[in-house]
């Protein structure tokens, strides 16, 4: 059978088109069993389980990949034993993404991880656990729940809180939603596609990105950094009130460390603020710097009020693609450094000390 022009034109049209599907779908595959390998998931890092208990996303209990290890009660890391040994000293860690750590390469990496065996390195003769209890997604509002209904029955002696990032993100969204700034949440603006397709998603997230490395003044929040975080304040003072009413020991609080810094050139400012743009667009290099002194000084001044432990040293983490991934999660480098920080201000802490001393009398 002889085709016509007409026909052979049809017939490679169609034959391109199953070509360019099937690279397609290729692609789509190869992004989707990345992002299983690296965060055990086929679409996201945030895929999160719904746990009914406590009425919380959680991350799945039981779930292991390359790089991520969710034990059995749903926390990134070992297991925790049940009821707690009298000589054993465990921490609770409460926060968000910046405390589960999906970017660092493996679960060694973890910064409460190094936490654990930095103190038992330091310490002779001193057992060490701890809960992870970051989440992705977290604000200190959710990290209430999860401290009421899943840290506190593990009965930790210490409770470590290292939050800022999302409550900045979700209180300056709203200013700019009244001041009528229609980029908020980029995350939001993702197309019917993007939520079905992972390639879809990765290049749209990217392109927007791109775009948003200059905003213009109009798309900017017009604010004063030192006129937030009330919201904020009375959560820290609720977590550290909930930590201490239900048994532990010692609560201390972290400033947030973030990759932007003063005196950067422009081009340090676009690494620093890579994933703040787009969960942000509407802050300046100036303001969101401003912003995040100011959430810390009121983890400062909350640990004053309440008498919690209070860990500072955020500048000890270099601003650097080194040690952040993006704008606020951190490396390998940039965790290590971050359990340095806490392992040393609880080492030279007389109410660690004490603690410490009397776990170890118990062995």
């Amino acid at each position: 059978m002889i085709l016509s022009n007409r026909s052979k034109a049809v017939l490679s049209f169609f034959l391109v088109l199953v070509i360019i599907l099937t690279l397609i779908l290729a692609a789509e595959g190869i992004v989707r069993v990345r992002q299983y390998i690296k965060y055990g998931t086929f679409y996201g890092v945030t895929d999160l389980y719904f746990d009914k208990n406590s009425g919380i996303h959680t991350p799945l209990p039981g779930m292991r990949t390359a790089s991520i290890s969710i034990n059995s009660l749903g926390f990134r890391g070992p297991e925790i034993e049940i009821p707690k040994p009298d000589d054993r000293l465990r921490i609770g860690f409460i926060g968000a993404s910046t405390t589960y750590c999906a970017e660092v390469s493996n679960n060694d990496m973890v910064w409460t991880d190094l936490v654990s065996r930095g103190l038992e390195s330091s310490i002779s003769g001193l057992s060490v656990d701890y809960i992870n209890a970051g989440v992705p997604g977290y604000t200190t509002d959710t990290s209430l729940i999860n401290l009421e209904k899943r840290v506190v029955p593990l009965q930790p002696d210490i409770v470590i809180i290292y939050h800022a990032t999302n409550d900045l993100s979700g209180e300056t969204r709203a200013l700019a939603e009244t001041a009528g700034i229609e980029r908020t949440n980029l995350a939001a603006e993702e197309s019917w596609l993007g939520q079905y397709s992972l390639l879809w998603h990765l290049v749209q997230k990217n392109l927007a990105l791109m775009m948003l490395q200059a905003p213009s003044e109009a798309e900017l929040l017009k604010m004063d950094p030192q006129s937030i975080g009330d919201e904020f304040r009375q959560n820290l003072e609720k977590l550290v009130d909930v930590a201490y009413s239900n048994g532990s020991n010692l609560v201390a609080l972290m400033t947030f460390s973030i990759h932007l810094r003063d005196g950067m050139t422009i081009d340090q400012q676009k690494d620093a603020m890579i994933s703040a743009r787009y969960y942000m667009p509407y802050l300046s290099a100036d303001d969101l710097l401003g912003s995040f002194k100011q959430y810390n000084q009121i983890i400062r001044e909350v640990a004053e009020k309440t008498g919690a432990l209070l860990i500072e040293r955020e500048h000890d983490i270099p601003g650097d693609p080194i040690h952040f991934n993006d704008s606020v999660h951190f490396t390998d480098k940039g965790s290590l450094l971050q359990a340095d920080r806490v392992v040393s201000a609880l080492v030279n802490s007389n109410e660690f000390q004490k603690i410490a001393s009397a776990k170890k009398n118990e062995l």
